[in-house]
């Protein structure tokens, strides 16, 4: 009887051990925290803002091409000028300098090629936004799955703790009762052999917290902080709407990847637009002014002052390029294609993505549930196994199973809350929803554990 009081209470330890452990974590760094860390220390994210803001310089860049072009020039040159005559005339040694300042002026009137080409670097922002966009969306569900993979190797790694503390005295108690002749050595051994493998678990499971520790580093560019645990607070939230064809019609429209692909098609069919402009002519305002100085000398002369001014309109008409025109706009008819493809492409990966984490949010609310209820099933499947034990109906092999499946069961529900989350954050990712305040939202779960 006393052995048994001592197992209960032993049992009861690791609870609270389990208890104060999550309390203590709980007030480590949230999720939030992480991610705002994640987003100034993320090389990949570092890159995407980096690579917008390049993108935001298509669009001056563009409008160029329908500004006027002003340029200025200056010369001067010493000359040294011998003449000889083919008759009898005498030579002319000539040296004299010259200079001379040129201003031109030009002015697009017509060029079809350049104002598609603005709207080619409208469309460039505007994609550059989205893809902007999406790789925040990347940073979060990339955040939340190494902290939430720390979290759970810390779990397993405390599970293992508790699971060997367990079998440890299950062990110690065999021992103690083969000295004793209640039971055979095949006890003690079985124990030991659990304790042994208990042992390697634990420090399989203290491994991978080590990588997935360097993993989440590897975001925030620090030594991963003490992070908070999910607290009381966490609540099972069903999927709004509740119909996943409605979250992957949203998923075909508003996905980010999509949007992306269909600027891509976009763009694809300015450029054969533009590429057809470049048989269309071009009409140009210009002008000029120029002034010109020459030293005496000049051809014998006294030296000549020439000053010029200019305007009116150029007119170009391409006539012929060799086939030029014709393989550009073929190759951008191809590209645009293409384009459609990746499209239709992105589309499907979208559909693809918005199923199987509507279905990861809706079966892991139902897993969880199970597996809440097999939790309370396997507490008092071991309390009961321990009673069976001390009046004899029961062996040692019976109790070590049934904390084996307790600890089985604490870790798969911890696991399948952690899926549940991420699977969360991925569907509204996949419906182009997922934003910072989603991050609020589960970080709530972990404050509220405090």
């Amino acid at each position: 009887m006393r052995n048994l009081t001592l197992r209960c209470v032993a049992a009861a330890s690791l609870g609270v051990i389990f208890t104060l452990s999550g309390a203590q974590m709980a007030h480590g760094a949230g999720l939030l925290d992480v991610y705002k860390q994640a987003r100034e220390a993320d090389a990949t994210y570092a890159a995407a803002r980096t690579a917008w803001k390049a993108t935001q310089e298509k669009l001056p860049q563009a409008r160029a091409g329908l500004l006027p072009d002003v340029a200025f020039s200056a010369s001067t040159q010493f000359n040294d000028r011998d003449i000889r005559f083919r008759d009898n005339t005498p030579a002319i040694d000539n040296r004299f300098n010259s200079s001379g300042l040129n201003l031109s002026l030009r002015h697009p009137l017509y060029r079809r090629q350049n104002n598609i080409a603005l709207e080619q670097g409208r469309t460039q922002v505007e994609q550059a936004d989205t893809v902007l966009a999406q790789a925040a969306q990347d940073l979060i569900t990339r955040v939340a799955q190494a902290y939430m993979d720390v979290l759970l190797a810390r779990d397993n790694v405390a599970f293992a703790a508790a699971q060997k503390a367990a079998i440890a005295e299950q062990l110690a108690q065999a021992k103690l009762s083969f000295e004793i002749g209640t039971v055979t050595i095949t006890d003690t051994h079985e124990a030991l052999a659990r304790f042994d493998l208990a042992d390697a678990q634990e420090i399989a499971a203290k491994s991978d917290m080590e990588v997935r520790q360097r993993a989440l580093e590897l975001l925030i560019g620090r030594a991963t902080p003490a992070l908070a645990a999910l607290g009381p607070g966490f609540r099972l939230v069903s999927p709004d709407p509740l119909a996943l064809e409605r979250w992957v019609d949203e998923a075909r429209i508003a996905n980010l990847q999509v949007r992306a692909a269909q600027f891509n098609v976009t763009l694809a069919q300015q450029d054969i637009e533009r590429n057809r402009a470049g048989h269309m002519p071009t009409l140009d305002a210009v002008a000029g002014w120029s002034r010109n100085r020459s030293g005496a000398g000049t051809i014998g002369g006294p030296g000549t002052d020439i000053d010029t001014k200019s305007i009116g309109v150029q007119l170009a008409i391409p006539i012929y390029q060799g086939g030029l025109v014709n393989s550009r706009v073929r190759e951008a008819a191809a590209n645009e294609e293409r384009t459609r493809q990746e499209l239709e492409t992105a589309r499907r990966n979208a559909e693809l993505q918005a199923r199987q984490n509507y279905v990861g949010v809706t079966s892991g609310i139902a897993q969880v549930k199970a597996l809440e209820a097999a939790l309370i099933s396997s507490r008092s499947a071991l309390e009961s196994t321990l009673l069976g034990r001390q009046v004899g109906v029961r062996t040692q092999v019976d109790v070590l199973n049934a904390q084996q499946q307790l600890f089985s069961a604490r870790r798969d529900l911890a696991q399948a809350r952690y899926n549940y989350i991420l699977a969360t954050l991925r569907l509204k990712a996949a419906a182009g929803r997922l934003a910072e305040q989603d991050v609020v939202a589960v970080n709530a779960w972990l404050e509220r554990g405090k």
